[in-house]
């Protein structure tokens, strides 16, 4: 390094490291640099009982599980998860079991609510840890993300105004946030892709009718069951595209869900409860390169959209925070930037080899406008159940590499 490299390096390890959003990604990194020492701020617009009790996603990978063990994060999530390693696939009113945990090494997906692991890493990270958190913050703003002196500012919720000098700053508020928006436009290059499909989401206190996951294909669409505690659970329904939640009453979502999961030849029933949340999800794909821009490193949704086949969204997340600490930690260990210089690129192997298995489900999966998309995609999945050599990429993919 030069003399002016190593100045920068000593000033900065006297900074803290600025973090946006206090979701998965921005927890993570949090605990992750106090555990190395490294002092960070973590603003968040919402307040901690709002992010505590936000539902999301709720599956994570070995990997990741096994990174939040290692660190002391995964206490709680160990007691409690549900471990999984099978899903079912429905064609035609028949079921066929993928066993993946047998095809990858005996690896599983643990079921955890996101607003539990996130209700965890707020609990290890400010309350056990120390570590400092900004709750309910507004008016946000990037300074000189590209020069030596880069820093937040932002309104606290009793109206006091406050600016941070930072090292680093880790944007990790989402694909709408403030860090997102403050790099200009051109500075990155971005990737969309939309599916030209549409999922109805439903949130219901409903324990669940099934062990497994279920991907369902039916003529009239896609329908999924997913497993988030003993006693709620996720559904998914594909429908057209521009639909309104105004035109999913709750009788008519139960009606389709009962006729799209049913099973010929089986007691199987679906068990119901009260509606908590419906919304549209709108089935696309961004991504952003590089990741960072000057000190700005962004994480989680902020570099990235996936869609939710095939559960990737917070594994991703996780993996940008563990990437991104580490980086930072060897930084400030020595001075040696070669973490920060190749952050993106480690990340985006990951993220697009997640974004390549998710198109690939959802063409599985989904029945298309297009006949001839449609019947490729069951000969695609005809081929997953029928060959070990394709349930075995499967595997590999849907618990995580």
């Amino acid at each position: 390094m030069s003399d002016l490299d190593t100045e920068w390096a000593v000033q900065s390890n006297r900074r803290a490291v600025g973090i946006v959003g206090a979701g998965p990604a921005g927890l993570t990194l949090g605990n992750l640099l106090h555990e190395a020492g490294i002092p960070c701020v973590v603003l968040e617009k919402g307040t901690r009982e709002y992010i505590e009790s936000r539902p999301r996603a709720g599956v994570l990978e070995h990997r990741a599980v096994q990174m939040l063990t290692e660190h002391g994060l995964a206490d709680r999530l160990l007691q409690e998860a549900d471990r999984h390693g099978a899903c079912e696939f429905r064609v035609n009113g028949h079921a066929h079991e993928v066993d993946y945990s047998t095809l990858y090494d005996g690896q599983t997906h643990y079921i955890y609510p996101q607003q539990e692991v996130v209700r965890d890493l707020v609990r290890h990270y400010a309350d056990e840890r120390g570590g400092e958190v900004r709750w309910s913050v507004g008016n946000v703003e990037l300074h000189d993300v590209t020069g030596p002196e880069p820093a937040l500012s932002w309104t606290n919720a009793d109206g006091t105004e406050e600016r941070l000098e930072c090292s680093f700053i880790a944007g990790a508020d989402g694909f709408h946030g403030v860090s997102r928006r403050s790099i200009p436009a051109g500075a990155l290059q971005e990737f969309t892709h939309q599916h030209g499909i549409e999922w109805l989401s439903i949130l219901a206190e409903a324990p669940p009718s099934t062990h497994k996951v279920i991907y369902a294909l039916h003529p009239d669409g896609f329908a999924g069951h997913m497993l988030r505690s003993s006693t709620v659970s996720r559904y998914y329904l594909q429908v057209p595209v521009d639909d309104s939640v105004d035109n999913w009453p709750d009788e008519r979502v139960w009606a389709e869900l009962h006729k799209r999961l049913a099973l010929k030849d089986s007691d199987w029933k679906l068990v119901e409860g009260p509606i908590i949340e419906k919304r549209i999800l709108d089935m696309r794909s961004h991504v952003v390169e590089p990741m960072n821009h000057g000190n700005l490193y962004l994480l989680g949704d902020a570099a990235h959209i996936i869609t939710p086949v095939g559960a990737k969204g917070m594994n991703l997340a996780l993996h940008d925070a563990e990437v991104l600490a580490d980086a930072i930690a060897a930084y400030h260990r020595t001075g040696d930037d070669t973490g920060l210089r190749t952050y993106s690129e480690v990340c985006l192997r990951r993220v697009w080899r997640a974004q390549e298995f998710s198109q690939w489900m959802v063409f599985m999966i989904h029945r298309s406008p297009e006949p001839f998309l449609s019947r490729l995609g069951q000969a695609r999945l005809e081929h997953l159940i029928g060959s070990r050599s394709s349930a075995g990429y499967f595997a590999q993919n849907y618990v995580g590499p």
